[in-house]
């Protein structure tokens, strides 16, 4: 749970080979039938994108579509030791609660030190005991156990520092969200502020994408829009897929767009999370996905869809719109 998706090629869709190309293929009322335009158009656009510049450089286009609308981005992953995270101070402080908060765990985390000076004297004056032998020898342990602590503590940050994860295209804690492949391209080549621009291949990027290049792959594209509504129809409608991949991409946004709230609703033993495990164990098949149907019953879809609205919205307020 919660690992970084990383990118894999897909195969473009292959539209089935006609018995002879000399005679068109008829349907039963209408004559010679004739594709979907729109997802031939699709298809074609996936299949025909040059994925070695994004290979190479490591960053991949996405696309999210959210109640205000669909647009694309950028994400890559790194080590979290090489990240400098997005700063969000101006955009928390926008937020009256949130400032509220933020002032109140401030005044929690002050500590007020009182040092009686004559009472330290009369304690280093005096003969030493027993009692203040046993005390020393305690504070010596304390100590040794204080250092061993801190070394533990540092090779677990050690180990953090080395794990990827998510960087979007983002700045000050905001999603940089573009209606158009030219538009995102044009903000690239523009050499704005964002967090992606402190990667060594972003000035590689800029001076080589081309909108084309903007053609993110199903895997990388992702319907939060649809996941509130799925989830109200009930148990036997909702969508694994969409439902699995909305939960790896609000992971990865809250991540780095630093939304502790959406992190602790999506976190390891939430109902979310229930809800996750159970779907992916019905996709996997065999005798796990009978028991994740058997899990599935057991969470109610209210709340679920509920809890789901509230990370939707969470997500859209930190969204800045480009055209």
């Amino acid at each position: 749970m919660g690992n970084p998706k990383h990118t894999e090629v897909s195969v473009a869709r292959q539209s089935p080979q006609r018995p002879d190309a000399d005679e068109p293929e008829l349907d039963d009322t209408t004559g010679p039938a004739e594709p979907d335009e729109a997802d031939e158009a699709d298809d074609t656009t996936r299949a025909s994108a040059d994925r070695s510049l994004w290979d190479e450089l490591r960053i991949d286009p996405v696309e999210i579509a959210l109640p205000a609308g669909t647009g694309f981005t950028l994400r890559a992953y790194r080590p979290a030791g090489s990240l400098t995270p997005t700063d969000v101070t101006e955009r928390d402080q926008d937020d009256p609660f949130l400032a509220r908060r933020q002032v109140i765990e401030e005044e929690d985390d002050e500590s007020v030190v009182i040092l009686d000076e004559e009472l330290a004297e009369e304690f280093v004056d005096s003969d030493e005991d027993e009692p203040s032998r046993r005390r020393r020898d305690s504070a010596t342990d304390a100590d040794a156990t204080a250092d061993d602590d801190e070394a533990e503590a540092e090779d677990v940050a050690d180990e953090a520092d080395d794990e990827e994860v998510p960087v979007f295209l983002s700045h000050r804690g905001k999603l940089l969200l573009f209606k158009t492949p030219e538009s995102l391209v044009s903000f690239i080549r523009s050499g704005a502020p964002n967090d992606l621009s402190q990667l060594d291949s972003w000035n590689e990027l800029a001076e080589r994408v081309e909108p084309a290049d903007i053609a993110p792959l199903d895997e990388d594209t992702y319907e939060l829009d649809l996941v509130v509504e799925n989830l109200r129809g009930g148990h036997d409608s909702w969508d694994s897929t969409l439902l699995i991949e909305a939960g790896e991409v609000a992971r990865d946004l809250s991540y780095a767009l630093r939304l502790p709230a959406v992190l602790d609703m999506l976190s390891a033993g939430s109902s979310l999370d229930d809800l996750d495990e159970a779907l992916r164990a019905t996709a996997n098949g065999g005798i796990g996905a009978f028991m994740g149907r058997r899990r599935l019953k057991k969470i109610g879809a209210q709340t679920a869809s509920l809890g789901w609205r509230t990370i939707v919205g969470k997500i859209s307020a930190v969204v800045d719109w480009r055209d």
